[in-house]
């Protein structure tokens, strides 16, 4: 994130958040070795006949890439609308398109029984994982780390020290993934949430994440002096680009709902057939 005074096209080299180039070269090289994973790991299961939709394929990659440009690539606008597209990118969309991936369990199909595969399902199974997956606590770690960005110093301090930029940076994008991934609850993991539970929690989210960018519509973050149109655009993008993520998830948890909805009427149907049956 920069001032309005400084913007990215007069400091080559330096990226949002007033971190160097550095931080996007990392996401790149950590990106693409972890799609292409991804990518052969699906062909090989289809190779020995297993079924691994190629829609997950699709998502994995499109977050990928989506993933890795917002990172390292220039993008187009003001300095804060740039950063917000980057944040929606980076924060929401990405996450949303890897998670929709599932890939835990493509990994869980793919390793052969044994330490790697049982020490896997450990970590995933393990207590502070289940905490941190709490979909209320993923939501207060990824909107509560939001509302201090913007509405304290800490953005203008992330421009000028380039470590804590980069700290900054790395917190947004972990917090964004975790909160997709408990949000969805796609992949195994321990004590699986209601779809209700869920339900709320996003409301809840998506009202803060609202506020919060209505309250960046009539006021820049504390220590930076936007201009009120790049101000304003940037804050219209986060509104309404928030809705639509948020809108997406609240899809996956609608089709959770009526999958198993599905599956409780079709039990049910069964069941004065069964009782009918002779004892």
């Amino acid at each position: 994130m920069i001032p309005a005074h400084t913007h990215p096209a007069t400091q080559p080299g330096t990226g949002l958040f007033g971190t160097t180039d550095v931080f996007g070269t990392v996401v790149v090289l950590a990106v693409v070795p972890a799609a292409c994973a991804y990518l052969a790991a699906a062909a090989r299961l289809r190779r020995r006949g297993d079924a691994w939709p190629r829609l997950r394929d699709a998502a994995f990659a499109a977050g990928s890439v989506t993933l890795a440009y917002a990172s390292a690539a220039p993008l187009p606008g003001g300095p804060f609308t740039a950063h917000m597209a980057q944040h929606l990118a980076v924060a929401m969309a990405a996450p949303l398109l890897l998670v929709l991936a599932r890939p835990l369990t493509l990994t869980l199909r793919s390793l052969s029984p044994g330490p790697v595969r049982r020490g896997l399902l450990t970590v995933a199974h393990s207590r502070p994982i289940a905490w941190l997956l709490r979909p209320p606590v993923a939501a207060a770690l990824d909107l509560g780390g939001l509302w201090l960005l913007y509405r304290t110093p800490l953005l203008a301090a992330a421009h000028h020290h380039p470590l804590l930029g980069t700290a900054v940076h790395a917190h947004v994008l972990a917090a964004g993934l975790l909160f997709t991934f408990a949000v969805c609850r796609l992949d195994p993991v321990r004590h699986r949430w209601s779809v209700a539970g869920r339900g709320v929690t996003l409301l809840a989210a998506g009202w803060a994440h609202t506020v919060l960018a209505k309250t960046l519509y009539a006021a820049p973050p504390p220590g930076t002096a936007f201009t009120a149109a790049d101000l304003h655009t940037g804050a219209r993008l986060m509104y309404y680009g928030g809705d639509l993520v948020e809108a997406a998830l609240a899809a996956v948890l609608a089709a959770q709902w009526y999958a198993r909805t599905g599956r409780g009427v079709r039990q049910r149907a069964l069941s004065p057939t069964e009782s009918l049956s002779p004892s």
